[in-house]
């Protein structure tokens, strides 16, 4: 019984792995602007993330929105970008681009708080 046990859990872990490696990789980014940051800039600053999808071909989804929750739990965060990647490497790449790196350039100085999550999608 144990090693019939052992054995199924091993193929369970086996096959999660596997279906792991194959599953999308998320980057979710989430902005609290600063209160001296204009409606203008920040519109800029979404019109210019929402472009990085087009220039940088590791990139396999992209949508972004604001907070509507109820709930006021957001901590003044406002904004929430969701990326996709096929795996990892696709972050991986993504993040030195020259393309991403300009962006971060125009947004730190209008940024209060940043908060960012990377998951394996199940």
């Amino acid at each position: 019984m144990k090693t019939l046990f052992a054995t199924a859990l091993s193929l369970f872990l086996f096959m999660t792995s596997i279906l792991a490696a194959d599953a999308p990789y998320r980057h979710v980014v989430l902005f609290k602007f600063k209160d001296s940051a204009s409606a203008e800039q920040v519109q800029a600053l979404e019109k210019a993330f929402a472009e990085l999808a087009g220039k940088i071909d590791t990139v396999k989804g992209f949508e972004w929105g604001t907070n509507v929750s109820p709930e006021g739990l957001n901590d003044g965060f406002t904004h929430c970008f969701f990326v996709t990647f096929a795996d990892k490497a696709g972050l991986e790449t993504y993040l030195p681009h020259p393309e991403h790196q300009a962006f971060v350039a125009k947004l730190k100085p209008l940024l209060d708080k940043v908060c960012v999550v990377d998951y394996v999608a199940r």
